[in-house]
């Protein structure tokens, strides 16, 4: 996905968006960069690919290279960005996180003339960031090509662009499926995907901008350019999975909503009369452990580390390009607790499952050491549907997930008519599924969470929330 951090301030900021953007690492693997602003140097930029390196290593030595008041950095699992414009507009950096889908279509329409041209990477694909400046640069001013830019994209675009004045503009989504939160301090002001980004930093709280809102930002004003929208929906799974633990959105904090979802799930499983002797309760860690202690808390069973995963040096096992190297990375970082595997009988609960074979490995790894059963708890629905907003799942086809794999196998295209049973546990074909999945992959149990469930643990309002990789809703 990604995640970007901005800085317009009084004074030197160029350590507050190093360490700024670096508390973004988690939302992504591919790109990092850095735009900064001086008003001897004028614009300046640096991008590092952060596949095999962290971000913070390849930007240690950033102090050295630029400097400035003004800043705006960027985590990317999409192209490189920041990058820098000039146009009739002026010159300025820009980067965005979210996912263009009608990229083609645009251009065709839009920008492709005989006097036009766009730097194409590998494959002829144009990058985002480019695409999306370009739209802009087609009206007049930054707030009129924003909004032309965000009503003709398919897809989701929260945009940061950073002025060869110094002052930057931010603009959330026009559905407001991402957050883009603006903290204060003395010296001016702060913009972040994360808050706790700009807390640590120094910055208080300020406002939380509302779908479809741009905000120019000096270091002494806030000013509005784009009015918010009507309608907000924004994806619910931030809080099951991508959102760090300390982060809050639309005033939810994550952590507290894993937990208070995994009690939830407890109290479905007492409901239906889940009565199997469990000896502990863990999470497939990390972002499943606290929705795994939620459920330990409520239903009174155990909480357990029951492998640990190794991670000084492989802190992300999605960060290699090949499938099967991921694969190898994810199982060598499983460290097994032999005394509290070897007979045990475990729950485990997982953020999701989405294609499921990391799970299958983990849960092999587990009988493998002694395991007597494996009772698997999903923290959210059955994802029924790839994202077509965010691209959370990369998943490319709906083959690849696992549920409406499962669904396919089981009853053909005719299934495609019942997938609302299917994510229902109390119908047959809602047992069914779940009975052919614990077969695959050799569940003792699998429960998925409701979908009533998971928004009652977010606790907005159920049309405020993009849930559409789990319904097919927009």
């Amino acid at each position: 996905m990604g995640g970007f951090f901005g800085i317009a301030s009084r004074c030197d900021c160029m350590s507050d968006v190093f360490f700024g953007t670096d508390y973004h690492s988690h939302l992504g693997t591919h790109r990092g960069g850095i735009a900064a602003f001086d008003s001897e140097i004028g614009l300046q930029r640096s991008i590092h690919n952060i596949e095999n390196s962290p971000f913070r290593t390849k930007f240690a030595h950033i102090f050295d290279e630029m400097k400035g008041t003004s800043a705006i950095g960027c985590i990317s699992d999409s192209e490189p960005q920041p990058l820098l414009i000039r146009s009739a507009l002026g010159v300025y950096a820009i980067c965005f996180i979210g996912v263009i889908h009608n990229s083609a279509e645009l251009i065709d329409k839009y920008l492709l003339t005989k006097n036009c041209h766009f730097d194409a990477m590998t494959g002829g694909k144009v990058n985002s960031t480019e695409l999306i400046a370009a739209l802009i640069n087609q009206k007049d001013s930054f707030a009129e090509g924003i909004k032309f830019a965000e009503d003709v994209i398919e897809g989701t675009a929260s945009i940061l662009i950073l002025k060869d004045d110094g002052a930057l503009i931010a603009a959330r989504d026009k559905m407001g499926r991402l957050p883009v939160l603006i903290g204060k301090n003395d010296d001016g002001y702060a913009v972040s995907f994360e808050s706790f980004a700009y807390a640590k930093l120094g910055y208080e709280d300020m406002a939380e901008l509302a779908p479809g809102e741009a905000l120019e930002i000096t270091p002494n004003s806030v000013k509005q350019l784009l009015a918010p929208r009507d309608k907000m929906r924004i994806c619910a799974f931030l809080w099951t999975y991508y959102g760090y633990p300390t982060s809050c959105y639309e005033g939810v904090n994550v952590e507290l909503m894993r937990y208070r979802n995994g009690e939830i799930m407890a109290e479905n499983d007492k409901k239906r009369g889940f009565d199997t002797k469990v000896d502990y309760v863990g999470g497939v860690p990390d972002s499943g452990t606290p929705h795994a202690i939620g459920y330990a808390n409520r239903s009174g069973i155990p909480f357990a580390r029951a492998f640990i995963k190794y991670t000084p040096t492989w802190s992300r096992s999605f960060m290699p390009a090949r499938q099967t190297d991921r694969d190898k990375i994810a199982k060598m970082k499983q460290v097994p607790v032999h005394g509290l595997i070897k007979g045990k009988s475990l729950l485990f609960v997982d953020d999701s499952i989405v294609r499921g074979t990391q799970l299958k490995e983990t849960v092999d790894f587990l009988y493998e050491n002694g395991a007597k059963e494996v009772h698997m708890r999903s923290a959210c629905p059955p994802i029924m549907y790839p994202c077509k907003y965010l691209n959370f799942s990369r998943s490319t086809s709906e083959m690849e997930l696992i549920a409406r794999r499962t669904i396919a196998e089981l009853e053909g295209d005719e299934g495609l008519s019942h997938i609302e049973e299917y994510s229902d546990p109390d119908t047959e074909r809602g047992k069914k599924l779940r009975k052919t999945i614990c077969d695959k992959f050799h569940f003792a149990s699998l429960e998925f969470q409701t979908l009533e469930g998971a928004v009652k643990a977010i606790g907005i309002e159920p049309d405020k929330l993009c849930t559409y990789c789990w319904n097919g809703k927009e």
